[in-house]
């Protein structure tokens, strides 16, 4: 059975993994542009998310234009929505799951085998979110880099990996982590609960008759 230290750490990890799973998704900068023009007045900088796009200008003004059809979308952004807001859901369903089977909570009290097979569900959940929310990132990311790389791309439309993508990968390491850490279970302490117990033997009992 898993220490309930082990427990409370991993499922701290994992929250924040699910935190930081929703800033991911919500920021805009997924994809930043770092061009500049030889105007500094004209000069702005191109953040491109999942949602909306943004651009900086250098007098410190932001405009911001949210995605008009979902259907006109390249299939990167919108394959990487899926990926990340089920990434969440299941995130979210991992947190239910997991605070029932945790030894710190009273849920499942009198039934303690069943209780750990649900916090050990919610961890493998946690984990499966995270790998969800790391291939959404990755995927997104190679995409940038080869863009970048791509010599019939023009430099003023090159971009660079923005924040939301490092917000996104550490989201999902911590879920991972957080959820190995529900799954780790200690073999001692199962199989002595599992041992056999056997009667006191009254072999010395039978000394007393002579």
């Amino acid at each position: 059975m898993a220490n309930s230290g082990v427990q409370l750490l991993g499922f701290t990890l994992a929250f924040l993994g699910f935190i930081g799973a929703i800033a991911s998704t919500i920021m805009v900068e997924w994809k930043a542009s770092s061009y500049a023009g030889d105007n500094i007045i004209t000069a702005q900088a191109m953040y491109e998310g999942l949602w909306k796009t943004c651009a900086s200008q250098s007098t410190g003004q932001i405009q911001c234009k949210v995605y008009d059809s979902l259907l006109q979308l390249p299939g990167i952004v919108q394959g990487t929505r899926g990926l990340m807001l089920s990434s969440v859901m299941l995130s979210f369903i991992a947190i239910m799951v997991t605070t029932v089977g945790m030894k710190c909570t009273t849920c499942m009290a009198e039934q303690p085998e069943q209780k750990d097979k649900v916090a050990l569900a919610g961890g493998v959940i946690f984990i499966i979110a995270g790998l969800i929310a790391l291939a959404g990132t990755s995927w997104y990311g190679h995409r940038i880099a080869q863009d970048f790389y791509d010599p019939f791309t023009p430099t003023n439309s090159r971009y660079e990996f923005g924040a939301a993508l490092y917000v996104g990968w550490a989201a999902a390491s911590l879920s991972l982590i957080g959820g190995g850490f529900l799954c780790c279970h200690c073999p001692g302490n199962s199989s002595s609960a599992k041992a056999p117990h056997y009667p006191p033997s009254n072999s010395g009992r039978g000394r007393d008759y002579v």
